[in-house]
């Protein structure tokens, strides 16, 4: 079990838990999930159960990472030395600019080519004609044991949408983006899946081969 399937798996209890009435609260959700990853970690399998550092980012902060991180290697620079610079000099670092002000150094060292690794294909955008794999756990309640486990089903994406909810802030207005995506299953079928980036995430992967 990677460091990524654990967080899917914790994201799926949360919303199992708040549609159930039973919603946790962020200080309760940070809780269980340090617990769960220490036990994990002291199990017999330490090295593919370690903590990866990247867990703790949310999904947009990875997005932005990975961005940063690509953005570098187009230039042929290293990012975490170019993030160095930046803080050394004390110039802004942009859209990752939080991994100065909530990380900071310590943090930035941990980070390793295998913990990238783990969340690659998360910062990959989908687009038409994309093969994933869905979850039944988008349209059924499922359990990780029991009669109602969980189920991979391959599709094709045939189409993508952005809607926009204005967000009311301090006198400003901001807006709130989320990604459908509607795929069409082997047998023909199609399924629409809301927040696919935002809150579906654990609900799909990315078809191997």
């Amino acid at each position: 079990m990677t460091q990524a399937e654990i967080e899917a798996a914790l994201q799926t209890a949360f919303r199992q838990c708040e549609t159930a009435g039973y919603s946790l609260s962020e200080n309760q959700q940070q809780i269980l999930s340090a617990v769960l990853k220490e036990r994990l970690c002291d199990s017999s399998n330490p090295p593919s159960l370690e903590v990866n550092p990247l867990a703790a980012l949310a999904p947009e902060q990875r997005q932005a990472l990975f961005q940063f991180i690509k953005a570098q290697e187009q230039q042929n620079q290293s990012w975490k030395v170019a993030l160095l610079n930046d803080w050394l000099h004390d110039r802004a670092s942009g859209n990752v600019q939080f991994i100065r002000d909530a990380y900071g150094l310590q943090w930035l060292e941990t980070v390793t080519s295998a913990n990238l690794a783990d969340y690659e294909e998360e910062s990959l955008r989908l687009k038409v004609g994309d093969r994933i794999k869905l979850s039944n756990g988008l349209w059924e309640w499922v359990q990780d044991t029991g009669p109602c486990s969980r189920e991979w089903f391959s599709g094709v994406v045939i189409g993508i949408t952005e809607t926009h909810s204005p967000l009311s802030g301090d006198n400003l207005v901001e807006s709130q983006v989320s990604t459908h995506c509607t795929v069409r299953f082997e047998n023909g079928s199609e399924y629409e899946i809301q927040g696919i980036y935002e809150w579906n995430r654990p609900n799909w992967r990315w078809a191997k081969g």
